[in-house]
């Protein structure tokens, strides 16, 4: 669909298709019908369709900043007054969008969060339907246990807790830590798909391996052990570490030097995180990504069905949400909302690359078939 849709509107048309008044006797037979309607619960489609059927995408869910400078003090004001333990269970602050009236989601889909453990602190376990996963922007010492498998989570690293596998968290250090939650807790929310399970106290292996047993399965570039040729729904990986992330973003910048194809555009590498079992997303209803702009590189204006909440990894610069230049340092997240209007810069003096972790919704409107993207100056 042309994004010249948006010029077109339900009341526009409706404008240049007059029909007659209705007679007084017509008049009041409508009235009694639609008080007959609201009596039998009832809506008819022809007063409603302007919302139900928008032209494109009107998403409630706004573009919104969040600067990770205000938010780790406050979740350290919470890790000296808040306890991790049994019915919060943990010690997570969800982001919310100020379009969502008061409730706790970045969009109508996902759910981000800043999550903080104190020293010495552990979240005990529990599993749910829900999808989740953390990423960390900074910090060492939390070891993550899923299904019994220590993992330890390091700055960089992006973590999986596919949905009703047990985990817990623990910190084995004389430090607090805080990283990123995103679950897609709204979609199964609204879907009425949600169970819920409590585990053990603590975690059930207090074990602080470097690497964990599923990376030392699966995590082999280009290999996959012969005793799990079962595709999984979500990637068997508990760990995708920041070394390989870093070195993949740096030989397609490197490649593009050398004039092979190998970014997304000048100056804009790019990665996705897959399950190796079938080459698709990581989980069945999250997509994840990373982003790298060289100083000064700046990515296309583009409009996608379906949210994304990013988060600035290293680096300074800019997104332009919706013709708004916002600017961006360590730590801040953004959400893009349905079909907003985004691109990225990064800053041209910088002295380090503009990196950003993504993940969006992707997996599921793909599935639906209702994905689009519009790309300015590209798509028709």
């Amino acid at each position: 669909m042309s994004i010249s849709a948006e010029n077109t509107t339900h009341e526009s048309v409706a404008a240049g298709h007059t029909a007659p008044e209705p007679t007084p006797e017509e008049a009041a037979q409508l009235k009694e019908l639609y008080r007959d309607f609201d009596r039998e619960n009832l809506i008819p489609l022809w007063t409603e369709i302007a919302d139900l059927m928008p032209m494109v995408p009107t998403p409630k869910a706004v573009a919104h900043v969040w600067r990770w400078s205000d938010l780790y003090p406050l979740a350290a004001r919470a890790g000296d007054l808040v306890p991790v333990g049994r019915g919060g269970e943990r010690r997570a602050i969800a982001l919310a969008n100020p379009g969502l009236a008061g409730t706790p989601y970045a969009t109508p889909t996902l759910w981000a969060a800043i999550q903080y453990l104190g020293a010495r602190e552990t979240a005990p376990e529990h599993r749910h339907s829900q999808n989740a996963f953390r990423f960390v922007v900074e910090g060492e010492g939390v070891w993550t246990v899923v299904n019994g498998d220590p993992v330890r989570m390091s700055r960089g690293d992006f973590l999986l807790t596919p949905g009703w596998n047990f985990h817990g968290h623990h910190n084995d250090t004389d430090e607090p830590m805080a990283w990123i939650d995103g679950l897609d807790i709204p979609f199964v929310h609204y879907a009425d798909a949600g169970f819920f399970e409590f585990g053990t106290e603590r975690v059930t292996d207090e074990a602080t391996p470097d690497i964990s047993r599923s990376e030392r399965l699966w995590a082999h570039p280009g290999l996959r052990p012969l005793s799990g040729l079962d595709d999984t729904t979500s990637s068997p990986i508990a760990a995708y570490r920041w070394e390989y992330t870093d070195r993949a973003l740096t030989e397609q910048l490197l490649l593009e030097d050398e004039g092979h194809p190998a970014t997304v555009s000048q100056g804009h590498a790019a990665v996705r995180y897959t399950n190796p079992t079938t080459g698709g997303d990581v989980m069945p209803t999250i997509r994840a990504e990373f982003h790298r702009l060289r100083a000064g590189a700046t990515t296309e204006t583009v409009r996608e069905v379906g949210s994304s909440v990013w988060q600035v990894f290293e680096g300074t610069g800019s997104v332009v949400l919706n013709g708004e230049t916002r600017t961006l340092a360590k730590g801040d997240l953004f959400v893009v909302p349905s079909w907003a209007q985004w691109s990225l810069r990064a800053d041209l003096q910088a002295e380090t690359s503009f990196d950003l972790f993504r993940f969006s919704d992707a997996p599921i409107f793909e599935r639906l078939n209702f994905h689009r993207t519009y790309i300015e100056g590209r798509t028709k």
